[in-house]
């Protein structure tokens, strides 16, 4: 990694050369952020594994399954070849499938494999017809000559829409978005660091596809409109869903459709850059969260058996003077930053739903902190709006050039912008609501 980034960025390095088929690694700050993430989770997950499964008679097999699966991350992350991206993907829904069954004995971890493998067979027909296109239209499966065509040539024609839409409708297969979302929350028989490694990686693969190419999905704002949509609507409807939920492990799952499902969300508007930084933070958090569940559950017993303290709650005018405050706030931070979320795909609309989740935290801080932090609350909240922008600068520095750039219409920028934001405004109120009756 340390050589790599020394090196002018990006390299193609082609390990078996037939003439215009070149097998081999693309490094670009992209592919060298997510193989650093995945390597990172595949430790941690197969420290814990060895501890978790310590005893068992099949734990070298889990090993050896859970090592294939990772390779074959790793090595589409890596792949400079569509046809390598699509024997790596194949490989890594396999590799999944026999991680899901490794208690073959459980009816349940059965059927929800079952079905994950259905959805995975559909998204892997999906890639292929798009693949297939695309070399039709570009003539190559190499991405530097492909990349190439897109910056220097004007791309024409019925098919490169067509490849576009089937590449959406792939990339939303693997991360379980709305309707092919099902299967995640019922893989709940598997051991637990099949579910950290599911849920903080292999789940980030439909996005990374999206970035990979998104120089050629920018030819398409209808497609990526579509898929703004699709994942607004996701990341809504299973937040709603994870609410009514009382098993940890289920509440996890819908959080990761509904992250998944925001972040496509981010690859729809054009806010690649965002979305890069939101899988790795989600990627984090959701093996944290997944592996210290035991943990997890001990707290919710010791916090129940003390008292509850009385319920304080804000009024309409009170909390729309608050987001007002915290929208200020959040655009002193991003001119701090000089982040000019005026002129960036998605700026806009981003920044009014980061202000609607500093908006959600400072109410949650006031209902249930002691009352004289509450002033204290949007200074965190500035804060974290503070972080937000930094990192996004960060990871601007050196994804900047990986990205295409999207120019979506006013009209269907506009129309996304107000749905999505009365959206999140009723997720607020919903779950305002429902924290004021969670004693009851």
């Amino acid at each position: 990694l340390f050589w790599c980034f020394r090196q002018t960025l990006p390299l193609d390095i082609s390990l078996i050369d037939q003439g215009t088929n070149q097998w081999g690694f693309y490094l670009d700050g992209l592919s060298l952020t997510m193989l650093t993430l995945v390597a990172f989770m595949t430790g941690v997950v197969g420290q814990f594994s060895v501890r978790y499964l310590d005893g068992e008679a099949a734990q070298g097999r889990f090993i050896k399954w859970l090592s294939v699966t990772a390779a074959a991350v790793m090595c589409f992350i890596l792949s400079n070849h569509l046809l390598l991206f699509m024997g790596a993907w194949m490989l890594s829904s396999l590799g999944l499938h026999q991680l899901l069954t490794h208690y073959s004995d459980r009816a349940q971890a059965l059927l929800a494999a079952r079905k994950k493998f259905v959805v995975s067979r559909l998204g892997d027909l999906f890639l292929l017809g798009a693949f297939a296109l695309i070399y039709q239209s570009l003539g190559s499966w190499n991405y530097t000559p492909l990349f190439e065509r897109l910056h220097t040539d004007t791309v024409q024609g019925g098919a490169i829409p067509l490849a576009c839409f089937l590449l959406v409708a792939g990339a939303m297969t693997k991360s379980a978005q709305f309707p092919l979302h099902s299967w995640l929350p019922e893989t709940m028989e598997t051991p637990t660091p099949v579910s950290a490694f599911m849920h903080a990686g292999i789940i980030n693969a439909g996005g990374f596809l999206i970035l990979r190419l998104s120089p050629l999905l920018v030819h398409s704002p209808l497609a990526l409109g579509v898929l703004a949509c699709v994942g607004g609507f996701t990341a809504l409807f299973a937040v709603l869903v994870m609410l009514t939920q009382t098993s940890i492990k289920k509440r996890l799952a819908y959080s990761t459709i509904s992250q998944m499902g925001f972040m496509m969300l981010q690859c729809g508007l054009g806010a690649f850059t965002a979305a890069t930084g939101h899988i790795v933070a989600h990627s984090l958090y959701k093996a944290h969260a997944f592996l210290n569940c035991g943990n997890f559950l001990n707290q919710v017993k010791r916090a129940r058996s003390r008292s509850h303290r009385p319920h304080r709650t804000l009024s309409a005018v009170p909390i729309f003077v608050l987001a007002i405050l915290l929208l200020g706030l959040c655009g002193l931070a991003a001119w701090i930053w000089q982040v000019p979320v005026l002129t960036k795909p998605g700026g806009i609309i981003l920044s009014l739903i980061l202000t609607l989740a500093c908006t959600s935290l400072a109410l949650h801080t006031y209902e249930n902190a002691p009352r004289d932090f509450f002033p204290w609350a949007p200074l965190v909240s500035f804060f974290i709006a503070m972080l937000y922008f930094a990192t996004y600068r960060f990871f601007d520095l050196f994804l900047h050039p990986v990205f295409g750039y999207l120019d979506l219409p006013q009209t269907l920028e506009l129309l996304l912008g107000l749905g999505l934001v009365l959206g999140f405004v009723t997720v607020l109120f919903l779950e305002k609501r429902l924290r004021s009756h969670a004693h009851s």
